[in-house]
């Protein structure tokens, strides 16, 4: 597998392959950090360009997942290597706790290590669950949305696409969460947030459109 990134979240992806032993043929990419050495932990062979990556896909393995964090980045990362032949894979840490009915996973989506995802739920495409989130039943979280460690999501929560839920924030149930929405760290949302905007605090406000 292909693991786009060789940096911050990648390692953390890195570590559910390893986990799930699925180490085989793992190479890693990145053209961006000119720092980054050929190889990560001087054992995972970095790919430098867009055409070993296609060379890659070809002769190797067509799977890749995305090691970097910001959604509409991850969107673009998706369309780009799909484009020359990868297929977008999810990579689920073995610790995670999975509920065992109507459980759907969208293609890339990475669930790391504690993350609890309960009965009738629906996760997207391309989304990262950090550590100890928990997704209550009944809940939908849209394409591309990261929810960090701690995140937590009542029943019946909604969350748009491109969203990010900040680290120990709480939505409360029942509620909506626009497209492009950032909540805070340690926020509560007691109330729908509308798309393109910022909500900090206890109980959680807007501060700013995005």
């Amino acid at each position: 597998m292909l693991i786009i990134g060789a940096k911050s979240f990648a390692k953390e992806v890195l570590e559910i392959c390893h986990q799930c032993e699925d180490l085989k043929n793992l190479v890693f990419y990145d053209d961006i950090n000119l720092d980054i050495g050929t190889h990560l932990f001087n054992q995972f062979k970095i790919l430098k360009n867009i055409k070993e990556a296609k060379h890659y896909f070809e002769t190797v393995d067509c799977r890749f997942t995305i090691g970097i964090g910001n959604p509409e980045l991850r969107e673009k990362i998706y369309k780009k290597f799909t484009e020359i032949g990868g297929e977008y894979f999810s990579t689920i840490s073995p610790n995670a706790k999975i509920g065992s009915y109507d459980v759907e996973i969208g293609n890339g989506t990475n669930i790391l290590s504690n993350a609890i995802i309960s009965n009738s739920a629906k996760i997207g495409k391309g989304c990262i669950l950090y550590y100890n989130v928990i997704v209550t039943h009944d809940c939908i979280v849209g394409d591309f949305v990261e929810l960090s460690p701690n995140a937590t999501l009542l029943g019946r929560v909604d969350v748009g696409n491109f969203s990010h839920i900040g680290a120990n924030a709480t939505i409360l149930p029942n509620l909506k969460i626009g497209k492009n929405v950032v909540v805070g760290a340690g926020a509560v949302v007691t109330k729908d947030l509308p798309d393109n905007c910022c909500a900090v605090g206890i109980p959680a406000k807007i501060i700013k459109r995005i």
